[in-house]
Order: structure tokens, then sequence, then C-alpha cells
């Protein structure tokens, strides 16, 4: 047994050595900001705050999480946007694709003016209810809302945030009508659904998965065409009904465009690196998990690009204009 653990430890430190080995090529002299463009407690600086704790320990120098909340990510996104590029400002935005297809003008450009450095994981989001409100399934959600159209409040994380985005397509495929009430983050957002302030909403799983697990909020459904084994209990999007709900979020890591190469190789590799420890901790407290595939600046924007795309054609598909 201590042979094979031993095995598998050498062969672990053997797959991290090339990431780590690229991150000595350039070392930071003081912190490096994570800027996470949504209020604490969101999806966004749970998975960047688990994240950071790694990377700081990889680079020698602590990984700070520094929230700028506004705006549906857009104020935080900006300010990384033009920051200086000397790699001591990093960028985590699950709303970063979504913005262009919600908002009418993006004081940024979203591909442009940034640069790959890793994507943290993907995740459903879930359809979610205060315990209060009157329906136990998908079924009897969308047919209390049919009775009340525009009656029942949701909570949005903020305009073009993925939960802005969610809502549309849940608006879409239910027809049904209700009030979009938009709060400074997912964790306002969730705090809004889990005090009766709105009524349901579909969050992303990392801002509320400790409020379904513990009861405060119930969960009908995870956006998604297979339960999640974060949430194993509750349906999938097909199994609850809704088979066309369907969004799952994804988390890049961006730095500011003109960022030197060696930098952004050494942060890609340390991120990524750090991506892969933590990738438990992020399972089980955000519901997020990580995938091969984004080792380089252009395959993270690659799927940006891709998520703009897709999420601008399925709102123009559902009738929704930018605000």
């Amino acid at each position: 047994m201590m042979q094979r653990r031993t095995a598998l430890s050498l062969a672990l430190a053997a797959g991290l050595a090339p990431n780590v080995a690229r991150a000595q090529a350039w070392r930071p002299t003081r912190p490096v900001r994570l800027i996470v463009p949504f209020a604490p407690g969101g999806s966004n600086d749970i998975v960047g705050r688990i994240i950071a704790e790694a990377a700081g320990n990889i680079l020698g120098q602590p990984v700070v999480v520094e929230n700028r909340a506004g705006a549906g990510s857009v104020i935080g996104a900006e300010h990384a946007a033009r920051s200086p590029a000397d790699g001591y400002t990093v960028l985590i935005n699950s709303a970063h694709a979504s913005v262009p297809a919600l908002v009418a003008r993006v004081p940024y450009d979203t591909i442009n003016d940034f640069v790959g450095i890793a994507v943290a994981g993907f995740s459903p989001h879930v359809l979610a209810i205060n315990p209060r409100t009157q329906a136990t399934s998908a079924a009897e959600l969308i047919a209390l809302l049919r009775a009340n159209p525009g009656r029942l409040n949701f909570a949005s994380a903020g305009i073009g945030s993925g939960v802005h985005l969610a809502g549309e397509i849940f608006r879409g495929i239910s027809n049904t009508q209700f009030e979009m009430v938009h709060y400074r983050g997912g964790g306002p957002g969730v705090a809004a659904l889990v005090s009766g302030e709105a009524q349901f909403g579909t969050p992303t799983m990392a801002s509320s998965l400790g409020q379904v697990r513990g009861g405060g909020l119930r969960a009908l459904a995870v956006a998604s065409s297979q339960r999640s084994p974060a949430l194993p209990n509750v349906p999938s999007a097909t199994e609850a009904g809704i088979p066309g709900f369907i969004f799952e979020e994804f988390f890049p890591m961006l730095a500011p465009a003109g960022t030197p190469a060696p930098i952004v190789a050494a942060l890609g590799a340390a991120f990524q690196t750090a991506i892969q420890q933590s990738a438990p901790r992020l399972n089980e407290l955000a519901g997020v998990v990580p995938r091969a595939g984004y080792e380089t600046p252009e395959q993270v924007m690659n799927l940006v690009r891709e998520g703009v795309k897709t999420y601008t054609d399925v709102l123009r598909a559902a009738g929704v204009r930018p605000e």
C-alpha cells in the first residue's frame, strides 16, 4: 500500500512539475490582486478565494481577493482591463461572456482587452425557491407563476450576470412573467431568496449550495441534463420536465491585455496548478468541476468567444435585447 501511495505521489508530482517549473520563470515581489466583480458570498468570490490560497503558496506572494461589485460585473471587469499589464492583476468573472448579450454599452472589449490565464471550472445553475413559496417541483412553480403573472420576484445577481441570463432562459422556456430584481451579486441575491424578499431564482451552485443543503432554500432542479454530484437528490432539468433549461457557468481567469508573455505563462502555470490542487474543495464547497483543455491563453479566450456567441444567440432567439 505504501509503495502504491508513493508511486501515486510521484506521478502527481511529475504531472505538476512542468507547471510549477514554468511558474518559476517570473516571480511576483508583492501581492497579486484577484478581482472579483461581485459582492462577497457569490460564486466568483467563493471559487476565487479557494484558488487564491493555493496560488499564493505557489507564487510565493499572497493572492488577495478584491471585491469590486456593480453593474453585473462590468465595474470590476473594467477596472481589471484598465489596470497595469504587469502581472499583479487577475480577474475571475463567470459573467464575462454573458455581459455583451445583456449590456448595451460595455466600456471595454470583452475579448481584446484581456488575455487568458486559466479556467477555474464549470458548474450548472440551480432553480431554487424560498421554502415558503408554494411549490415543490418545477412544474408547480411554473403553474404558480402563470397563475400570478408579474407578482413573484426573481433574485438576479445583477444585469449581465449569469444568474440574469439563466433567469431569462427560464422565462423563455416556461412562458411566464415575473419581476426581475437585480442585486449586487450572487451573495445578496441568495440572501434575498432566503429572507423571502424574492420568491425564486436561478442562483449559481457555489452561492446556493450551503443554503440548499441546510434547508434555507429548496432546489427544484439543476440546469443540466444530468444530476450534479454536489446535489445528488435534486433532479436534472430533463428529469424536472424543463429540458430546455440548460445553463452551465464557467469561470475564466483573465489578465489585462498587453501583459508580457512570460508573466502570462507564469500566472497560467500557477493558477492552473492551484486549480488542480483545489479540485476536491471546488467540487465540495462550490459544485465546480475543473476540466482539461484550457492550458493556453488562446484556449481560454476561445472559450470566452464561444460563450459570447452562444449566450447572444440564445437571448436573441428568446427576444431579449441589451439594456
